[in-house]
Formats: C-alpha cells, structure tokens, sequence
C-alpha cells in the first residue's frame, strides 16, 4: 500500500431526506468530494443488517446487506416507485436517525416497489449465485417477523432446531415473503454494486469492517450452529467480551457466542472462508475488528452479569490465515490490534503481514514509549485520530483534565482554542509515519461535543449521528486536500 489516507462515513450518516443516509445522490457526491481532496480511501463500518441497538456490528448475517442503506431515488430510477410514493414519505429529522420511524416508512416504500417487481433472469441468477447464505437469511427474516421479532432461540423446536419439514412449509406457505427478502437483497446489492464500481473509477478505494464476532441472534448462528459454542438446544456455552480496558471498568459483556475453532479447523475453516470472500466482494481492504481474537478471546461463562470473570482462550492463530492464503490468494487487511495487546498478538500481526491500528487520542498518557506517540510509530499501521468508539477530538480536547491538557498543547504546539488544536491534531496524523491516515469525518469538520457516534458499553442514542447537508465545506476539504499533498499521501 502506497502512502496515502482517506475519511471515515458510514453510510448512514449521509446527508438524505428519507432519515438516514442511503447509497442514492449524496453517496455519489460523497466519492465526489474525496476525490476533490485527494483521497484515496473511504472507510464505512459493516453492511449488514442491524437489530437491537442499531448497531452495525451486532448485524443479523455477515452476508446480507442492510436495507435501510436502499435509496428511494434509485427505486424511482429502476422503475419500482414512482414520485407519489416519494412525495407520501413521512418527514424525517436530518440531524439524527430515528430508526423505528425509518423502518416503518422505508417499509412502505419496498412493499410498493415489491408489488411492481417482475422476476428477470439478473434476479434469477442472484439467487442462484447467493444460494448459499441467501435462502438461510429470507427464511430467517420469514421466520423472525412471524414471531414479533422473537430470537430464533425462543422459536419453537422444530424452527429453532430447524426440522426440515418445517422449513419447507415455511418456504411453500410463506413463498411471497420469502421472495420479498431476496428482493430487498437484490436490490441492495445492485445499489452498492454500481455506488462501488463509481467510486473506484474515481480512485476511490473503499474499507469495509468485518466483525470478529456475529451476532447471537443472527441467520448465521441460526444456520450453522455447530461453528459456535452452542449446546443441543441453541443456548449459549459461553459468550464473548472483553476485560476491564479504556472505555470501561468491569469489561464489555458483548453476549456473541463464542467459536468451535477445533471444529473450524477440520474443515480449513470453510466457515470463515466464505464470509471473508462475500467481504472482499463488498470491498477493497477489509478491516478485521478485534484481531486480538484470532490470537486469543475473553470467553465468559453464559448467564454472567459482567464480562471480569472471563479467561482467555486460543484462537486459531496463524494457521488460520495461511489456509485462508492458500484458498482465497493474497487479501488486503487492516487488523484492529487496540485494547489489551500482547507481544504474542503483535507477532501474529506482523507474520500475518497486516498493518495495525494507531489512535492519537490514545498517546497522550505521559509516557514517552506510548505506542501511539507519533515518533513511536512505524509505517506497517493505520493511524486515526480517533474511532467511531471514539468522541470526536474536538470534544475529547475539551474535556481532558488540565495535566493531560497541557500534555497534549505541548505536543502540539497549540493553546486552548479548539481550531487551533483540531487542525494542529489533524496535521500530526498526516505527518505520521503510519502508510495510511484515516479521518473520521466528525474531525475533519472539526465538531465538538454531540457528534459522537458510539459509546461503548452504552445501547442508547448510538448510531444515530448524521452529516448536515452542508457540513462539508470547501474550507475543511482544502485543509485535508493541503495536509494529503505536504506530507506525500497523494501520489498515485
């Protein structure tokens, strides 16, 4: 990878008038804008489907996409609404996502259009090519909506244990709503395909997210239980976390079960496999959320209250991505190595050959060998100036005690005004040894308190952030164009 940096947006956070950001106009002129300012890279979060919580990494299939990222507009384009559909949507908020009012009026919207659709030998031959993950998921999400939204775990045994004579009733009796879910897939994965193919003839190149851990409550879980942890009936054995760290005191209790590595293993992890190539067929580079895992994971006892009294347990190690090597070729990776790293999971890092992840708000602890000091860091990595789990830096440098204040002034060179130091912090990362910069676009805009993204631990008011229609000035994109260009991130 040349040198060379790009802006973090997750999708939803686009400017739209439907109440959240979409793969329509505003995505288009998004790749617009990063290529203006000499980008290379645009990051997103994962693709699939949210649940409870909204959150993108608590998705119902590693292979669906989320429909609430389907453009209205492109509907219209393609034939399946028509402007009165438009007109009837309910007026949305354009600072933050309501999620209940957005899936009751998007709803409307793909009924309407379902009730328009015609199967073509393209939509045949989706289902054909994502047979394999594609009736699992429609019969999942069948299934699910029957229930109220129930788990699968709480279905009754014959769905949850998935006898086959109840799925094929299902499949027979519920045939419309089935082909309704393949519909919605067809027609996102046509949407990101042609958004995808624009932005690399632009030069953009796009980042997705894989999460090391799938969602309990998920079609994969669902569909392939023996990977997982689970005992005769679905429960959990044991769950996933992470120990007491930055964000909080008792430890995250994530509550994904866990994987059956051994079993994995036996089959050259064809689990895995498939996810990662449905990854790369989304995006470019790929970056593993909590690559900790794939050296050793927090496994906590089901039935816990916090994540404390959890161990760590192998995971597969190096063995898992030479077979992936060998069965899918080389794979651009980007490993997510924050929180409690050990010198065995450095090692798998850099035998596997993936960059790491530098944040700066992480470096300013007093200590001259932090790691996420600039000059301690070396150009196999990935610099941020903060996450999505992160506040913005604005707001961080605001809230800092005085002694971590002064700390930070005094990297820095700057005093108390937030523009001044937003633009000093910035300049660091585009400095920085690290081969890629990544900004998220809350710092490149340079805003402060409630414009967070995420807070960890916390299952309120997440997710819901959203980029104002004019938020992207030219100023700000000449500031990022300027520091690309001085610090050599804009050759080709």
């Amino acid at each position: 990878m040349n040198r060379s940096s790009g802006i973090f947006l997750h999708p939803t956070s686009l400017p739209s008038p439907f109440g959240i950001g979409d793969l329509g106009g505003e995505a288009y002129r998004w790749v617009g804008s990063l290529k203006s300012c000499l980008q290379k890279f645009w990051q997103v979060c994962p693709l699939g489907p949210t649940g409870f919580g909204d959150s993108p990494y608590q998705s119902l299939s590693s292979y669906a996409g989320n429909t609430l990222l389907i453009s209205p507009a492109k509907l219209v384009e393609y034939g399946y609404l028509d402007r009165a559909d438009i007109a009837a949507y309910a007026p949305m908020p354009d600072d933050r996502i309501d999620y209940g009012l957005v899936i009751s009026e998007k709803e409307k919207l793909f009924h309407a259009a379902f009730s328009r659709f015609v199967e073509t030998p393209e939509f045949e031959e989706f289902c054909r090519r994502e047979k394999y993950w594609l009736d699992d998921f429609a019969l999942y999400m069948v299934i699910k909506n029957s229930q109220q939204g129930q788990p699968w775990y709480q279905w009754k045994p014959p769905l949850r244990l998935r006898f086959p004579a109840a799925l094929e009733e299902i499949g027979s009796v519920q045939r419309k709503q089935v082909l309704y879910h393949k519909f919605l897939q067809y027609v996102f994965h046509r949407q990101w395909r042609e958004l995808r193919a624009y932005a690399n003839e632009q030069g953009i190149r796009i980042i997705g997210d894989m999460p090391y851990y799938v969602c309990y409550d998920s079609a994969d879980a669902w569909a392939a239980p023996d990977v997982f942890e689970l005992d005769d009936i679905g429960n959990p054995l044991r769950i996933a976390g992470v120990p007491p760290d930055f964000f909080t005191s008792t430890g995250q209790l994530w509550g994904n079960p866990v994987y059956r590595w051994e079993t994995m293993r036996a089959d050259g992890y064809a689990w895995w496999v498939g996810r990662l190539r449905k990854a790369f067929q989304f995006c470019s580079v790929v970056r593993l959320d909590h690559f900790r895992g794939f050296e050793s994971f927090w496994a906590v006892r089901s039935g816990s209250s916090t994540a404390q009294a959890g161990e760590w347990v192998k995971g597969p190690g190096l063995d898992f991505f030479n077979t992936v090597k060998k069965t899918l070729g080389p794979l651009e990776i980007l490993a997510e190595d924050l929180g409690e790293i050990t010198a065995s999971v450095e090692e798998l890092r850099r035998a596997a050959g993936f960059p790491g992840m530098k944040v700066l708000q992480f470096a300013f602890d007093g200590k001259a060998d932090n790691p996420y000091l600039s000059y301690n860091i070396t150009a196999d990595s990935v610099i941020y100036t903060a996450t999505h789990d992160n506040d913005t830096s604005v707001a961080w440098f605001e809230n800092l005690d005085i002694g971590r204040k002064q700390q930070v002034r005094g990297y820095l060179g700057c005093g108390d005004d937030p523009d001044d130091f937003i633009d000093r912090f910035l300049r660091l990362a585009f400095q920085a040894p690290s081969e890629l910069c990544i900004i998220p676009v809350q710092d490149v805009l340079a805003l402060g308190p409630g414009n967070r993204m995420n807070t960890p631990g916390t299952t309120g008011g997440n997710w819901q952030w959203r980029m104002k229609a004019d938020g992207y000035t030219a100023e700000r994109c000449g500031l990022i164009r300027d520091y690309t260009r001085m610090y050599g991130r804009s050759q080709p």
